[in-house]
Order: C-alpha cells, then structure tokens, then sequence
C-alpha cells in the first residue's frame, strides 16, 4: 500500500485498514501475502482457506484480524465427532415459556475461523456450505440469517490424511482464494522468536482502535467502484478459458478433469479490484490479476488421476497457462 502517488479521491484505503494491515504485518513474520489475502477477502466479503504445516501461525492470523475489526469473533475446531448442530445452532425447550427457542451456535458470529475444516465429517461441511453460500442457515424447518458482515476463514492442515475428510469441489468453491503457507527461512525463524521471546516478557500492548463496520461498508462500496478494463476483463476471461480449451502454444486440457467455473472469473476480478484498491489505486492492473490469479483458480481446477498419477498439480498445470496467456 505505498502507492500514495496514485491515490484517488473515494479509493484511498483510510488509515484504519493501513494501521491494521500494519499490526498484523509486524506481529506475523514473513506473512506479508496471507496479510494482503486476509484484507482482500475481508474488503469483498470472500471466504478463504488457509493451507499449512503445523505451527505457521495460521490461526494467530485470524486472530489478528478478528482483533482489528468491529464484530464478533468465534473458533471452531473440528474433529471426526463434530455434528451440523454444533455450529449452527440447536432448538432448545425453554422452561420460562414453555415452548421451543432457537439457541444460536458459533456461525452466528461476524468472523468464523473453522480450524482443520478437513477433520468434520461430511454433514458438518454441508452446513457449512449453506452458511458460506447462502449467508443463512436452516434448523428446524426454520431459516435464520447470519451477520453482516459474514466471513469464514478455514485451516487445514497439508501433512495428516488420517482421520480427515476431503473437502468437495462444491465446498472448495465456495471460498474465494486457497493460500498455502510454506517453512520460513533463517532469518525469518529467527525474527519469529525474538518476536515471541519479547511478547512473553512484556504486558500486552492495549487495544488498539477496531476497523468500524460502517468504515468497512464505505471501503467496500470503493473497492467495487475500482475500475476494471475491458482489456482486464479479457485477460481474466483467457486466463480461465484456457483450462477449458488449449490456447496457442499450450496443451494443458487434456490433464484437467474439471475446469474453472464462472464463479472463478467473478472472484478473481473482485479480488484484484481489492488488491488495487489496498495499493492506492482506482484502477487494476495485469499485475494484480497474475498476482491473485493462482490462490483464486487453482483449487477450482482438478487434475486427472493420469496427471496426479505423474506428480503433477493444479498449482503447475496452472503456472504453465500462466505463462503462456498474457495481457493484451
């Protein structure tokens, strides 16, 4: 967000999100990406999913975040034994009235963070994926709508498969970007645990100043005022039709069993109207959709088992489209 030269009137981010997107930079090192992920997802209210070894600060990530906004925050971990009704919510006999009441469960919360989503059973992922699809949720018969806003931000975690059920394709569309987390590097380990080291020896430091929610609708409204080229907008559409048919010079199709949906397109162009926006500018650039382009598609793109067989994933299959279509 240093293009300050480029800022225009009604775009600019405030100095709430700089001063969030700040704090939550300096408490999570090396993380600058899943920071800038994190913001895009809550700036176009898309739900993201965070993959990840053990210990990557994953959940101290959302936590962050949930800790610079207006609303309210809930954590759900889930496990082989966990039931829709658990997160939903639940009838309860109230003795007061004497009749049946709705007791709501942890979804109804502004920011949800479902950690280890791959351990619920698969009833527990239905629910979810009405609460994520449809911003409501439906017991008894009786349909409840979920806060504005609404955002999940679920973990998983790439090294266990026992005890885990994959997620479907219809979940795994259901979220805007799939960000992977890689090992840090020396000097970023070690700047982690002086990072730590100091947290333990020092009183927290006081709360700072939340993101308002009416600050958060003004930003939102902003983003979807960003400009999107005709010529951007063809880009994005080459970037998804080339898993669908080969474009010139590249022969991907035949390793893909299922393609990118449209809902893809939309989300990518809505992330990189996001990204713009964070960065100063009233306007998006090729630079923002290549950017975004591989945590917004590759998970809605599905190898064949023939590909899978041969190493291969949708991350490279992926990178090589990426390589070949470029912008007009």
């Amino acid at each position: 967000m240093e293009d300050a030269a480029e800022l225009a009137p009604g775009h600019a981010p405030n100095d709430a999100v700089r001063r969030l997107a700040a704090r939550m930079e300096a408490a999570l090192i090396g993380h600058e990406t899943l920071v800038e992920r994190l913001l895009i997802g809550l700036l176009t209210g898309a739900h993201l999913l965070i993959e990840g070894p053990p210990g990557l600060a994953k959940t101290r990530a959302v936590r962050c975040l949930a800790g610079g906004i207006e609303g309210r925050f809930a954590r759900i971990q889930c496990t082989p034994d966990l039931m829709p009704s658990d997160i939903t919510g639940t009838r309860v006999f109230r003795a007061g009235s004497a009749d049946m009441g709705f007791l709501p469960g942890p979804i109804f919360h502004e920011l949800v963070l479902v950690d280890e989503i791959n351990r619920a059973p698969p009833k527990v992922q239905s629910a979810l994926l009405e609460a994520m699809a449809e911003g409501q949720v439906t017991v008894g018969g009786e349909t409840h709508p979920l806060p504005e806003p609404f955002m999940v931000i679920a973990t998983q975690n790439s090294l266990e498969n026992e005890g885990t059920f994959p997620l479907p394709e219809a979940q795994l569309d259901r979220f805007g970007m799939h960000v992977l987390l890689a090992l840090p590097g020396e000097a970023e380990e070690r700047a982690i645990l002086d990072l730590v080291e100091g947290e333990l020896s020092h009183a927290p430091a006081p709360q700072a100043d939340r993101l308002a929610r009416a600050e958060l609708a003004r930003m939102k409204a902003a983003v979807a005022g960003v400009h999107l080229s005709p010529a951007l907008r063809q880009y994005i559409v080459a970037l998804v039709m080339a898993t669908r048919r080969d474009a010139e010079g590249l022969a991907v199709t035949e390793r893909i069993r299922h393609a990118v949906s449209p809902r893809g397109s939309l989300a990518l162009a809505a992330s990189a109207r996001a990204r713009a926006f964070l960065h100063g500018r009233d306007h998006a650039l090729p630079e923002d959709v290549a950017a975004l382009a591989p945590d917004v598609l590759c998970h809605r793109l599905i190898p064949t088992w023939r590909a899978l067989a041969a190493g291969e994933t949708a991350r490279g299959l992926f990178a090589e489209i990426l390589e070949r279509v470029r912008p007009l």
